[in-house]
């Protein structure tokens, strides 16, 4: 008998894509309403503090250190060693952000890391 392959159920498969939609959706929101709209990105810039504003720097301090698509690598690599539905939202999440925010080569390996590790055995019920 062959053995189970990790395969997400139904109901989780739904949150899996509400989380990516939901991280590409906020990616876009920053990248195009705060990053790259001038107005916005020159007020964070002057010192507004604003919710905006902080996340805007939040974003360009991880995009500065490739942050977003290292977590999704590493989210990836654990889920290819140990498949677990956390590490493919985790991975998942930070891919789309990465893949929004110009991080796109960690994020892409991240996303075919994924998709490989639905070719893996199950975890063992313990």
């Amino acid at each position: 008998m062959p053995p189970r392959l990790f395969l997400p159920s139904a109901s989780q498969v739904n949150w899996l894509l509400a989380i990516g939609f939901l991280a590409v959706g906020q990616a876009l929101y920053l990248r195009y309403l705060a990053i790259e709209y001038a107005p916005v990105a020159l007020a964070c810039q002057a010192g507004l503090d604003t919710w905006l504003c902080a996340t805007f720097r939040l974003t360009i301090a991880l995009f500065n250190h490739s942050a977003f698509g290292f977590l999704a690598v590493i989210a990836a690599a654990l889920n290819l060693l140990r498949p677990s539905v956390v590490l493919v939202a985790v991975g998942l999440a930070a891919s789309g952000f990465g893949l929004v925010l110009h991080n796109a080569n960690l994020a892409g390996l991240a996303v075919a890391l994924l998709i490989l590790s639905l070719a893996r055995p199950a975890p063992a019920p313990e």
